[in-house]
């Protein structure tokens, strides 16, 4: 069996360093985290399922799951954890598509001031 995507967001981090590969725009578990500005958390009734919704500061909501199949092995705590976790990678997603796109506008002016300074209009 593969290990795979068994390490840990501190793991990812440290293998990062220990390559180099901390240059240029990236997004760090700090940068995730400084982006939430509240948590909330529901049980949906007579089920074992819990919903997190993670308020960010630009006032975006994302909202996680979980889900334990058999009642009595819920544990609200761990459900919380894992509803919050879910909502969490789903900051990752859509950060990582806001980081690119300001990548690629960034790439776009500076080809724009080069064509301009060749052209002699800046």
């Amino acid at each position: 069996m593969s290990n795979v995507g068994q390490l840990t967001e501190g793991e990812i981090e440290q293998e990062l360093r220990n390559k180099g590969a901390t240059h240029g725009l990236r997004l760090t578990p700090q940068n995730i985290d400084a982006l939430i500005k509240s948590e909330a958390y529901w049980v949906v009734p007579l089920t074992t399922t819990t919903i997190c919704a993670l308020t960010l500061k630009s006032g975006y909501v994302v909202v996680g799951k979980s889900a334990c199949v058999e009642p009595s092995n819920f544990d609200a705590d761990m459900g919380r954890k894992i509803a919050f976790d879910d909502a969490r990678n789903q900051i990752w997603a859509l950060e990582g598509y806001r980081l690119a796109t300001r990548r690629a506008a960034m790439e776009t002016l500076a080809r724009i001031d080069a064509e301009l300074l060749l052209s002699g209009l800046s």
